[in-house]
C-alpha cells in the first residue's frame, strides 16, 4: 500500500512526510522517504523550553544499541531526528508474544545493558527507560527516545524535566525530585526485566500516588519464574538506595553468565543461597529506605510547623503589646517569647521537633505557653498549656493545637500549676488513650488556626490582666472545658 506524503523536509537531505505511526509527551514520529527511496521516520519535537535537549544527543557514534539520528535539524517551530525505520517496539513484541522464554529475556536485557553501559562512560542517563524506548532494529533491541535524557553532569540547564518519566519504571529518587544517575537507567531496567519473566510490572499502580506510594514503599514480588542468578540480579537493580544497584557493565557481565549453562548441584544451591541473601538485603533496604523517607516527611512538616508557628507567636505578641503598650516584651530568635506586666509574666516557647511519641495521633513539633504570677494565699502560681502541632483530628492534615492536662489520685497533685502542659510522651499519651495514669486531658484539643486567632489571644489576654492585678485565681472546675 503506497503512502500517503503530507509534507517536506529540507534538512541535510530532503525528506518526504507521511502517515504518523507514533509518538510521546516529547513529540510525534512519522513515515519520511528521502529522495533515493529510502524509508525512515523522523521525529517532530515542538521548540518548547528544554526540548533542544533531544538535538544533544544526534551524534551517539560509539554507543552500542541505541537508534542513531541520521539526520537533524529545524523545521518551521519543530526540531526534526531523522532515524533508522525500526521493525517494532519491544511493547509491541510483549504483546504480540505474551511473556517470552527465558533466553529471549536475557538476549533483550543484554541488548539494553550493552546501551547503558556505553552510555554511562559517556555520562549520559537515559531516564525514561521502558518497553515502548526499545526498539528492534538490525536484530538488536536498541534504545530510542532521548526526550529526557541528560549529561550526568549538566547541573545548568533551565528546564531539566526532574521528575519527568513514565510512572511504572520511576526509580525513587526521581520521585524524591533528586538527581538521575546510571543508577536510575538501571532501577528501570529492573522493572522492565520483571516484566519480561512475570507477565507483570512489580508496581501497578494504577493512581500516580500509587505508583509514588508502591516505589517508595511497596516490596516487589518474588520472581519465581527466574533462575536464582538472575532473579537476585533484577532484585538488586530493584534496590531502593541508587549506590546499591549494579553498575550497566557489572549486569552485563552478570548476564552473560546467565546465558552458560544452567547450574547444578553445589553451584545450583549456592545461586540460590544467594538469591535468599539478595532477598534479605533488600528488605533491609527497603527499611532503610522508609526510614530515610520518613525522616524527610517529618523534617518538611516540622518546616511547616515553625512557619505557621512563627504567624501565631508575632499575631500574639502584637495583640499583647498594643493592648498593653506599657508592658515588657522580650522576643527570641526562633519565635519565642515573653510579656512581662507588673508582676505577671506570659511565656511562649519555640517549636522543638518530636521525633516520636506513642501518642493515637501524630505530633511533629510542640512547644508551650506558660503565665506565671505571684503565688496567692493557697499557692496556686498561674497556668501553662501544650501546643502541639498533630493531624489529632483529622489524619494527615496537621497543624497547631492547644490544650492542658490536670492530675488524677494516681499522680502527684500540683496546686502551684493547674492545668499544665506536657510533652507528647508517657504520661501524655497514658491521658489521651483514656487509660488510668498520672493525668488526664484538661483542655480539649483546640485548632490554632491563623486568622482566627481572636478567641485564644482574648482568652490568654484576660487571664494575663487578672494575674497583673492579683486576681488570677485556681479554675473553678477541671475540667475547665468538655474533652469528649
Amino acid at each position: 500500500m503506497e503512502t500517503t506524503l503530507t509534507m517536506r523536509l529540507a534538512l541535510n537531505e530532503d525528506w518526504a512526510v507521511g502517515a504518523r505511526i507514533g509518538g510521546g509527551g516529547f513529540g510525534a514520529v512519522f513515515e519520511a522517504e528521502n529522495t533515493a527511496g529510502e524509508k525512515a521516520a523522523v521525529k517532530l519535537v515542538p521548540k518548547a523550553p528544554g526540548t533542544e535537549r533531544e538535538m544533544l544527543f544526534t551524534n551517539l557514534d560509539g554507543v552500542r544499541n541505541v537508534v542513531p539520528v541520521i539526520d537533524s535539524g529545524e523545521h518551521e517551530d519543530q526540531w526534526a531526528l531523522v532515524m533508522p525505520r525500526a521493525q517494532k517496539s519491544l511493547r509491541a513484541h510483549i504483546q504480540e508474544h505474551g511473556q517470552l522464554p527465558l533466553n529471549e529475556v536475557v538476549a533483550v536485557l543484554s541488548d539494553i545493558a550493552e546501551a547503558l553501559a556505553d552510555l554511562k562512560d559517556r555520562e549520559i542517563v537515559h531516564r525514561d527507560l521502558k518497553p515502548e524506548n526499545v526498539l528492534l532494529l538490525a536484530g538488536r533491541w536498541c534504545l530510542a527516545d532521548f526526550g529526557i535524557a541528560r549529561y550526568a553532569e549538566a547541573t545548568t540547564a533551565q528546564h531539566t524535566f526532574k521528575g519527568a518519566g513514565s510512572l511504572p519504571y520511576m526509580a525513587p529518587e526521581v520521585w524524591k525530585y533528586q538527581r538521575a544517575t546510571s543508577a536510575t537507567d538501571i532501577y528501570a531496567l529492573g522493572i522492565l526485566a520483571h516484566e519480561l519473566l512475570a507477565g507483570t510490572r512489580p508496581f501497578n499502580g494504577p493512581a500516580e500516588h500509587d505508583y509514588q506510594e508502591q516505589h517508595l514503599h511497596g516490596t516487589p514480588t518474588p520472581l519465581t519464574t527466574a533462575p536464582p542468578l538472575l532473579a537476585a540480579l533484577i532484585t538488586e537493580c530493584l534496590f531502593r538506595a541508587p549506590q546499591g544497584r549494579p553498575a550497566p557493565g557489572n549486569v552485563l557481565a552478570r548476564l552473560g553468565q546467565i546465558r552458560g549453562a544452567p547450574l547444578s548441584g553445589g553451584l545450583a544451591a549456592l545461586a540460590q543461597a544467594n538469591q535468599d541473601a539478595v532477598a534479605l538485603q533488600a528488605e533491609a533496604d527497603r527499611q532503610a529506605s522508609a526510614h530515610a523517607t520518613e525522616t524527610d516527611r517529618r523534617k518538611n512538616l516540622f518546616e511547616a510547623a515553625t512557619a505557621s508557628f512563627s504567624f501565631i507567636a508575632d499575631a500574639f505578641l502584637t495583640a499583647l503589646m498594643t493592648a498593653a503598650p506599657s508592658g515588657e516584651a522580650r522576643k527570641g530568635s526562633q519565635g519565642d517569647w515573653t510579656f512581662r506586666i507588673n508582676d505577671a509574666q506570659l511565656s511562649l516557647s519555640s517549636p522543638q521537633p518530636i521525633a516520636s511519641s506513642p501518642t493515637p495521633f501524630d505530633v511533629i513539633a510542640s512547644a508551650t505557653l506558660a503565665l506565671k504570677a505571684p503565688a496567692s494565699y493557697y499557692g496556686y502560681q498561674g497556668r501553662s498549656h501544650s501546643l502541639w502541632y498533630a493531624d489529632a483530628q483529622t489524619a494527615d492534615q496537621y497543624q497547631w493545637f492547644e490544650t492542658a492536662f490536670m492530675g488524677t489520685p494516681f499522680g502527684p497533685q500540683s496546686t502551684a500549676v493547674r492545668p499544665f502542659a506536657l510533652q507528647p510522651q508517657s504520661d501524655a499519651a497514658t491521658a489521651l488513650r483514656a487509660v488510668l495514669g498520672g493525668a488526664q486531658v484538661a483542655w480539649p484539643f483546640t485548632p490554632l488556626t491563623i486568622g482566627g486567632l481572636d478567641e485564644f489571644i482574648a482568652r490568654w489576654a484576660a487571664w494575663l490582666s487578672q494575674a497583673a492585678q492579683g486576681r488570677l485565681s485556681h479554675p473553678m472546675q477541671m475540667p475547665e472545658r468538655n474533652t469528649l
